[in-house]
Parts: C-alpha cells; sequence; structure tokens
C-alpha cells in the first residue's frame, strides 16, 4: 500500500433509534480514525449510514461510496470499516463487493479483523461473513418473536399508524414504554365520513363510488396525515382496512419481499373500533358487488381516436373519454381531463370538449396545413439543413479522432524501434508510457467507431414523393376505421394539448420524415396482439 494511501470510512448502526440515542457510530468514527492515523493513511472521505440493514445493498451512502471507489480517477484506495458486518452482513453480497472493488485497486479493510490477500485469510474473511449472517438472521427471529408476543399483548409493534388512530403511552416496562392504538377524535370523523359517503351518500343522491367519495373528500379541503390530496387508492385502503371495525393484524407480510404470510402467522389484535362491524361487513359486501373482476366494467364500442394523444394543457394529465345522455336519449361524448375527474377540482381545474368537434378540428388542421406540399417541403428543408450543420461538426470529429490515432501509432512505433535497436530498456516508466499511448488509441478507435454506427446517410426527398405522401395522408386521417386513422396520426403526431381557446399539435420533424420515406407502409405494421405473425418464417428471419 502507498504511503499516500487515501482511506473513505464506512460508519453504519441497523436502526434510526441507535442513531439517535446510541454512541455506536462516534465510537465507529473515532477508531477508524485512530487507525488510519497509525497508518499514516489520509481520510478523504466518510460515509455515514444512519439506521440501515446491511443484508442488502438498498443502502444509499453505501451506494455513493462504491460509485465513487470505482470512479476513473481512483479516489480512494482502501475502505475502513470497525467490521466486515458493518460493511455487509450478507457473505454473497460481501464477496460481490469486495471483488468490485478490488478490481478497481480498492482493499476493504476491518480494524477489528485485519486479514489478508492470501487464500486461508480470504477463506477466513468468507467464514466470518457466514457467521455475521447467520446472526443478523437468527437476531431477526428473535426480534420477530419478540414483536409477534408484544402484539398478542395488544401493544403497538411501530408501524405506520392507520388513518383515524393516535397513540397513547400505557405502561413502563423497565427502560422500555408500552403504547397501544386510541381512536384520535378528528381523524375518526373523516373515516365515518368515507364509510358514510361510500354506503349512503348524501343529500338523497345515493350511495358514491370511491372515486367520487376521493373527489368529494378532496372538494371539502381534506387531508391525509401527510397533508396530502386523497387518492382512489388511499380511500380504498380506508375502506377494506379490518382495523377500522376493531380488528388490527399485524405480521401480515414478509417486510423485505412484500409477500403475504400464511394465515397462522398472522396476529389479530382488538382495538377501539371507529365503524361498527355490520357498517364494515356491508362496506366489504359492496366492494366485492362493484369488483370489475366480478361485475366487468362498462364496454365503449370501438376505439378513440385520439386516445393517448390529447391530454390538458393545465396539468397535463389525459383526457379520456367521458358520455352523457341527454333528455332526448341522446348519447354525447366528450374529452375530458382525467385528473379532474379522478380526484376533483383540487388537483385540475378540468376541461372537456365534444369528441366529435376535437377530432374534427386535428385531423382538418392537418390536413389542411401539415401535409400540404409547400408545407413538408418547408419543414423537411429546415430538419436537412440542421442536420447538415450536425453532420459537419461530426465530420471535424472524426478527422480529429483519425488524426489523435495515426499520431498514437507513429509514437508506438517510434518507441518500439528505439526498444529494437537498443537505444533504450524496457522499464517501468517505459511500460507505463506505452500503456498510456495504447490506452490513448484504443479509446480514440472506439469513439471513431460510435460515429460511424450513429452516422445516418442523407435522404433525398423529391417533391412528387412529398406530393403524394401529402394526398396519401389527407385521404387516411379524415376517411376509414378509426383504429387505421389513429395508427397513422401516431406516426406523426405526439401530443394534442388542449386549452381553453387553443389546440396545440406537437410533432417531431424527424418522426415527419421518416413518415414520408415509410410511404403507404405506415400503420401497416403487425398488430401487438398477433403472437404468431411469422408462422411460415418468410421474412424478418
Amino acid at each position: 500500500m502507498p504511503d499516500c494511501t487515501r482511506a473513505a470510512l464506512y460508519l453504519r448502526v441497523s436502526t434510526t433509534r441507535q442513531a439517535e440515542v446510541d454512541l455506536s457510530i462516534p465510537d465507529q468514527q473515532a477508531q477508524t480514525s485512530a487507525y488510519c492515523a497509525r497508518h499514516s493513511w489520509r481520510i478523504v472521505a466518510e460515509y455515514v449510514e444512519p439506521g440501515a440493514s446491511a443484508m442488502d445493498d438498498h443502502r444509499p451512502e453505501f451506494q455513493r461510496m462504491i460509485e465513487r471507489a470505482c470512479d476513473d480517477d481512483h479516489p480512494i484506495d482502501v475502505i475502513v470499516v470497525h467490521s466486515f458486518s458493518r460493511f455487509f452482513r450478507d457473505a454473497f453480497g460481501l464477496e460481490m463487493y469486495v471483488r468490485r472493488l478490488a478490481k478497481h485497486n480498492v482493499r476493504l479493510v476491518s480494524i477489528t479483523q485485519e486479514l489478508g490477500d492470501d487464500p486461508a485469510q480470504v477463506m477466513m474473511r468468507q467464514v466470518i461473513a457466514l457467521f455475521d449472517e447467520y446472526q443478523s438472521r437468527e437476531n431477526g427471529k428473535h426480534v420477530l418473536r419478540a414483536m409477534k408476543e408484544n402484539a398478542r399483548q395488544g401493544f403497538y409493534n411501530g408501524s405506520r399508524l392507520p388513518l383515524g388512530y393516535a397513540l397513547a403511552e400505557v405502561e413502563k416496562r423497565g427502560h422500555r414504554t408500552k403504547k397501544k392504538l386510541v381512536v384520535d377524535p378528528v381523524e375518526a370523523e373523516t373515516v365515518r365520513m368515507i364509510y358514510r359517503l361510500y354506503l349512503e351518500g348524501e343529500a338523497g343522491k345515493g350511495p358514491m363510488g370511491v372515486k367520487e367519495v376521493t373527489k368529494t373528500l378532496n372538494g371539502r379541503g381534506l387531508r391525509t396525515r401527510l397533508g396530502a390530496r386523497f387518492g382512489v387508492a388511499s380511500v380504498h385502503k380506508v375502506l377494506t382496512n379490518p382495523v377500522y371495525a376493531g380488528r388490527w393484524r399485524f405480521n401480515k407480510r414478509e417486510a423485505k419481499t412484500g409477500r403475504a404470510k400464511a394465515e397462522s402467522e398472522v396476529i389479530e389484535i382488538a382495538v377501539p373500533p371507529i365503524i361498527e362491524t355490520a357498517v364494515f361487513d356491508k362496506a366489504q359486501a359492496s366492494l366485492k358487488a362493484r369488483d370489475p373482476r366480478v361485475l366487468p366494467p362498462r364496454v365503449v364500442t370501438g376505439p378513440i381516436l385520439l386516445t393517448g394523444l390529447a391530454v390538458c394543457a393545465t396539468c397535463g394529465g389525459a383526457m379520456t373519454l367521458r358520455t352523457g345522455t341527454s333528455k332526448s336519449g341522446k348519447v354525447h361524448r366528450y374529452y375530458s381531463c382525467s385528473t379532474a375527474a379522478r380526484v376533483g377540482k383540487t388537483g385540475c381545474k378540468g376541461r372537456s370538449i365534444p369528441m366529435d368537434r376535437l377530432d374534427g378540428l386535428v385531423t382538418t388542421h392537418l390536413a389542411d396545413r401539415l401535409f400540404g406540399p409547400n408545407r413538408l417541403a418547408g419543414i423537411l428543408t429546415s430538419l436537412a439543413q440542421k442536420r447538415a450543420a450536425g453532420d459537419e461538426e461530426v465530420r471535424n470529429r472524426a478527422e480529429t479522432l483519425q488524426s489523435e490515432i495515426a499520431q498514437s501509432e507513429d509514437r508506438l512505433k517510434r518507441l518500439y524501434r528505439m526498444v529494437e535497436d537498443g537505444v533504450t530498456d524496457m522499464d517501468d516508466l517505459l511500460r507505463d508510457r506505452l500503456a498510456a499511448l495504447k490506452s490513448e488509441r484504443e479509446r480514440a478507435k472506439a469513439a471513431l467507431e460510435r460515429i460511424k454506427a450513429q452516422s445516418a446517410p442523407q435522404l433525398t426527398l423529391e417533391p412528387d414523393q412529398l406530393e403524394r405522401f401529402g394526398t396519401f395522408m389527407r385521404e387516411k386521417i379524415t376517411v376509414g376505421e378509426t383504429s387505421f386513422r389513429r395508427a397513422y396520426l401516431r406516426a406523426v403526431v405526439e401530443a394534442v394539448e388542449v386549452d381553453d381557446h387553443v389546440i396545440r399539435i406537437h410533432g417531431s420533424k424527424t418522426s415527419l420524415e421518416q413518415a414520408v420515406v415509410a410511404g403507404e407502409q405506415i400503420g401497416k405494421g403487425v398488430r401487438g396482439f398477433i403472437r404468431k405473425w411469422r408462422a411460415r418464417r418468410d421474412s424478418n428471419s
């Protein structure tokens, strides 16, 4: 290890409570710093991870340290930890990252488990890692057992509190304070309102759906515990959580994977209810009856022309189909802002426009303005000019790279000749120089290959080709089945922005050029739902 060794310290504890009240991190910092001082190593960085498990690598500071250690400028020579368990408690993960660091000439050093690089000591490090992993899993098993017993006695274990509940300290056991769930009278009213709106509605209008309940809550200025607007998912969670009927369920899922556990492992604890059991059961029956998997949603016949293209200018949300029926029984279709429909006017003021009107405005404008031969020629000419300027820059860069390659090869030949003629010896300095020249040559070659691979041939579009394309597109976007018209539109249009008094059509000149080159083949691609379209293996082999 060189005298000017640059060291990075990694300090970690497993829980935020340890980080707040424990002395482990200051002690780790003091001991690792003293170790570096004894070895005359210069500390260039400290990475502190308060409250993160070492059983996986989902640790921001850890990842930042690894990325910095593997940078090309080689800023770190050694990572110093108090023990290997501070770095990783998974044997496979430890070895993987040790080998990744070794590829960048970075060592991992434990000040309490000093080991070398010979096979016996590498094996010892792996044995230590296995014991650390085993100890961690055993500790997790015992902690879970204690938490399950704590839950059986009705005490709170530390998960996120459901809306409508608060914590109350009920007793002291040694240095630990035991807590239980109690009803928060303010938030409980919001929970009762959600059930009442869903099951009964208000003003004699009948029960509401989950979406309408969400819009009503947001319209009244009510917020979740975190201060956010209610969404369909958060309201649905309130309607399906049995805790509100007095049944708190603990140990339902695996903490890391999220997989559901067997019912035999779930512990149900009695808590103060906010609603009656009969009300909760009634809500569950209603949700089951309305479940799309039981009762299919209404089917709208035929595709929509601007689906996936029309967006609201205010919030950027999609404009989706909404229908209404007049007194005469006629069905009217509208494009409406999906954000306003989902969360109410607090999310977006919302806007609607008749579907036929927007379809007609967009297709008429494109047919009259974009697909005229003169307009197409003007747009594509400006694209060609811009591309020509870019191509000139690429050519200049390619020439520079070719010159660099030639110079590197000439210098290498001269050095080889000097060695062959006995003018100089192949010492370490000359080896380093040869390696540097080879690296420069390979870098320039790689850059030149990338430029050649990315450069595209110039396209020449004739006037009659533009005229044919314009005539073809004017017909295809205004006449025919909606699904095919939509395919032609999507080839040249990226978005249709709907504002109060203006419609903005966005597109790419490059996409337009590709559409002109494709000509009548636009929209004739393979349909996504046809899985075995090449049954006879007659193309695209």
